[in-house]
C-alpha cells in the first residue's frame, strides 16, 4: 500500500511539472544560432585606439547599430515561458508597475551601451504589479512575442505579455 501511494505521489508530481505552462527559458535561447555581433569588427585592434580617436567613435556607433538591430529568435514567437532577469520599470502608478524591461544582468540599460535588442524584453501586464522595483531580480512568466520596441533604456527585441511575476530566489545547490 505504501509503495502504491509513493508511486502515485511521484506520478502526480511529474504530471504537475509537465503541465507547467511556463517552462524556463534561458537568455541564451533569445539569441539566434549563428548571430555573431563581433563579425563586422574582426579586423579592428581596439587596444590601439584611444577613446578620442574618430575610428573608435565610429566603431562604437557601428556596434550600437549592430546591437539595436540584433535579431530575435523566431521560434519564441507565441511561446509561453518563464525567465529570470532584472527589472527596469517603465510605467509606474503609485507602487505598481504595468510595463518594465527585463534584462539579463544587474545594471544593464542603466550603463551604456545597453545590451543587444535580443537581450532586452519589454514586459507588459494587463493589471498593475507590485514588487517590480528598479533592478529587482524576478521570475517573469507569460507569452513571448518577437516584437521590436524602442525605449528610453534601449531597443527591446521581444515583448512579453505577463501572466505572473515572482521574486527570484537563488536555487539551492
Amino acid at each position: 500500500m505504501r509503495k502504491a501511494f509513493f508511486l502515485a505521489c511521484l506520478l502526480a508530481a511529474a504530471a504537475l511539472q509537465a503541465a507547467e505552462p511556463w517552462p524556463e527559458i534561458k537568455w541564451e535561447a533569445l539569441v539566434p544560432k549563428g548571430w555573431d555581433p563581433a563579425a563586422k569588427f574582426k579586423g579592428i585592434d581596439f587596444s590601439k585606439l584611444q577613446d578620442s580617436d574618430p575610428r573608435a567613435m565610429e566603431a562604437l556607433e557601428a556596434l550600437k547599430r549592430e546591437w539595436d538591430d540584433a535579431p530575435a529568435e523566431p521560434s519564441l514567437d507565441g511561446r509561453k515561458g518563464r525567465i529570470a532577469g532584472f527589472a527596469l520599470p517603465l510605467e509606474r502608478v503609485g507602487d505598481k508597475v504595468s510595463e518594465f524591461l527585463l534584462v539579463p544582468y544587474f545594471g544593464a540599460c542603466i550603463h551604456s551601451p545597453p545590451p543587444p535588442a535580443n537581450q532586452i524584453i519589454h514586459a507588459r501586464s494587463a493589471k498593475p504589479l507590485a514588487g517590480v522595483k528598479m533592478m529587482a531580480p524576478l521570475w517573469v512568466s507569460g507569452t513571448f512575442k518577437v516584437q521590436r520596441n524602442e525605449t528610453p533604456w534601449g531597443v527591446a527585441g521581444y515583448r512579453l505579455e505577463v501572466d505572473k511575476v515572482a521574486p527570484y530566489v537563488e536555487p539551492k545547490k
